[in-house]
């Protein structure tokens, strides 16, 4: 294979990793959505499922930001894929554009309750067969650097894989309406490895998105996170990609474009719910994640 091999510091937007595993394995979450192939041992795995067996063949399902763990009954050996989580909006974009507005729409779609966010899959054993030489492609890919022809090379290994395990996601059905589409400023590749998300950044994350309308200053996220606001605000870059005050900017743009597309309340009154009080400094921030204006998103978001 061309290529040369990769700096652990090179970003991918799919990442898969083969390891075993003898004691037990901590309680994680990644920023990333994950699937687990459990390739030889037992062990118990819990999430939000709670605590379930699990023996090779078993595929785990995590969404983004979701705490899993295991305990091995003996040494178990797991392939796990990473993918990164604005890639798969995308994804998602494009297959369904005839029927979503924009990518923010994606990504709800993606955050839908529609999927649980925990599954375990059991793959028969002739499609568990089929799907372990992919799995190891996609392990030797990953180690090397990420040009055209790897992507192209990673795509297809993954589209493989995704072919023998999607049938098995339990998904319930769901209706959208056709929208004029729209499609919104992508938000920057977060380039760092995928790691697991400190509790701190996870908390603090959480508490943005629990009062988007409060004046949230970095002190106050430090302290609740019990780091000083340094080391803080190096660890939430580390975990999200972007700044704690960007990430917060991120959450009312989106939240504004739901209620912009959703309810016929006036723009400024949609501004204040999000907690932007000045229509100038809303729709400057509102652009620079969307593409338009709010009232041009909601022009065209209504179109039929």
């Amino acid at each position: 294979m061309d290529g040369v091999r990769a700096s652990p510091f090179i970003f991918r937007p799919i990442v898969a990793e083969t390891s075993t595993h003898v004691q037990q394995v901590a309680p994680s979450a990644y920023d990333w959505v994950r699937l687990v192939f459990l390739r030889s041992g037992t062990a118990v795995v819990y999430s939000e499922f709670g605590e379930r067996p699990a023996r090779p063949g078993d595929v785990l399902l995590l969404a983004a930001n979701v705490l899993s763990g295991c305990h091995p009954e003996e040494p178990v050996t797991t392939t796990t894929v990473f993918l990164d989580f604005e890639y798969l909006v995308d994804k998602v974009f494009w297959q369904q554009s005839a029927v979503l507005a924009d990518r923010l729409e994606a990504c709800e779609l993606l955050d839908q309750p529609y999927v649980e966010p925990a599954q375990l899959l059991r793959l028969s054993d002739e499609a568990f067969g089929r799907v372990l030489p992919w799995l190891d492609e996609l392990t030797d890919l990953s180690n090397f650097e990420n040009t055209a022809t790897v992507f192209f090379e990673v795509e297809r290994a993954l589209l493989s894989v995704l072919q023998v395990v999607l049938p098995d996601i339990e998904v319930s059905s769901i209706r959208r309406s056709a929208t004029q589409r729209e499609a919104a400023k992508p938000t920057p590749p977060r380039r760092r490895a995928p790691r697991p998300l400190r509790p701190e950044a996870r908390r603090a994350a959480e508490m943005l998105r629990s009062d988007l309308t409060h004046r949230w200053g970095l002190d106050e996220l430090a302290e609740a996170a019990h780091l000083s606001v340094p080391q803080f605000h190096r660890v939430f870059i580390d975990a999200y990609g972007k700044t704690p005050q960007t990430y917060l900017t991120m959450l009312r743009a989106e939240e504004l474009a739901r209620l912009l597309r959703e309810t016929d309340l006036p723009i400024e009154v949609a501004m204040r719910k999000v907690g932007w009080n000045t229509r100038g400094h809303a729709a400057r921030f509102f652009r620079q994640h969307l593409g338009a204006t709010p009232s041009r998103y909601r022009e065209l978001t209504w179109m039929r």
